[in-house]
């Protein structure tokens, strides 16, 4: 059977943490397409977009497939809030000196799941990239990040980050991580990084006590922890929007 006709099931790596039932009754030439994206030598291309809440709940994937070109530059950042099941999967492939900037927010309650997988590979040398990957998650809801950095055996130079946080408001929500690094180069700097936990009590004590409520000063306390996955965006209205629509979410919490 080909990719296209084939469903993935939670037995596949890739797919281990996303919601059965929806993999069950999903089309399968559907879930296996994907939007490719050709960012020229030299120029930047950048893709934005929120998920939010739709009235009968049902899922969404959606995945791109991006190859930049030397010197160029791509730029995705996105929120989940909505869908019974969300999935953004990014694959992008480097040339010389070519840079990927990623910025995700999963947030929301409920029986939700909302994931991101990334696929980072580093085909050339003196390329660079940098995902800042964060999840708000109560209720019984999780909030996942798949990300896998590969590094070709000529792509000396390479430096590459990822990094995810996540914050559980409730005891039932969960959060699940699976870094992967893949280095055939030995001229490179690569990182990772993931904690999981709750919102700090002791800087909201802080805050209410020089006069804030102490629902406004969790409300500011997750907006710092939310804003590090924009904080590469440099147009202000686009991540205004973006921290609006997770931050809309929040009344929903048990805050």
């Amino acid at each position: 059977m080909t990719e296209a006709n084939t469903l993935p099931t939670t037995r596949d790596e890739d797919w281990r943490y996303a919601d059965s039932a929806f993999l069950g009754a999903a089309d399968a030439e559907a879930l296996n397409s994907w939007q490719v994206i050709g960012v020229p030598a030299g120029e930047t291309s950048q893709i934005t977009s929120c998920y939010p809440d739709t009235q009968d709940g049902a899922g969404k994937v959606e995945r791109f497939r991006v190859h930049v070109g030397k010197g160029g530059r791509f730029e995705a950042f996105f929120v989940i809030a909505g869908g019974s099941y969300t999935r953004v999967e990014v694959e992008v492939t480097l040339d010389d000196g070519a840079h990927f900037e990623f910025g995700g927010v999963t947030i929301g309650g409920g029986n939700k799941t909302q994931e991101f997988v990334t696929r980072c590979i580093h085909a050339q040398p003196n390329g660079t990239s940098n995902q800042t990957v964060r999840a708000v998650q109560w209720g019984k809801s999780s909030g996942n990040f798949l990300g896998r950095i590969e590094v070709a055996r000529d792509a000396q130079k390479t430096d590459a980050a990822q990094n995810f946080r996540a914050l559980l408001l409730e005891k039932g929500a969960s959060a699940n991580t699976k870094p992967e690094l893949e280095i055939f180069a030995d001229d490179v700097k690569c990182a990772h990084g993931a904690a999981i936990g709750a919102l700090d009590e002791s800087a909201g004590f802080y805050m209410a006590a020089r006069g804030l409520p102490p629902e406004i000063a969790r409300k500011l306390l997750l907006q710092a922890f939310i804003g590090d996955a924009f904080a590469a965006l440099e147009d202000d209205a686009l991540r205004e929007s973006l921290m609006e629509a997770a931050l809309g979410q929040l009344d929903k919490a048990a805050l």
